[in-house]
């Protein structure tokens, strides 16, 4: 059974495995410096939320689970607040978006490391 916990706060282990799995790569320390400051969802303190990076283990994928995860982070941005939550639009994971609600808008985005 899956269940989708509000505010969890993994460790940093904990975090930091799924992280691999999901993305190949190591979380660094997300989970002490950026968890401690958020709902799970990056906040502006207004308006605004920001859904970043969902992840779910490839091993439970196909399953819902991400589009559950988003649908209850929408519940808790508008339950605390928010008028607008935002997520990075990857085409390729656009039925998932969609499937939560989201729809595509244009963006401006500058990459600081070049």
């Amino acid at each position: 059974m899956i269940r989708i916990a509000v505010d969890p706060f993994p460790d940093a282990r904990e975090l930091d495995e799924l992280w691999q799995a999901t993305w190949g790569a190591s979380s660094g320390d997300y989970a002490t410096r950026v968890l401690p400051r958020s709902l799970n969802l990056a906040w502006d303190g207004g308006i605004h939320c920001f859904l970043p990076d969902i992840c779910v283990d490839p091993d439970f994928r196909r399953r819902g689970i991400g589009t559950d995860l988003m649908r209850q982070a929408t519940a808790v941005a508008k339950e605390r607040g928010a008028t607008w939550l935002h997520v990075d639009f990857e085409p390729h994971l656009e039925p998932l978006y969609r499937a939560a609600g989201f729809r595509p808008t244009a963006a401006g985005l500058i990459n600081l490391t070049e």
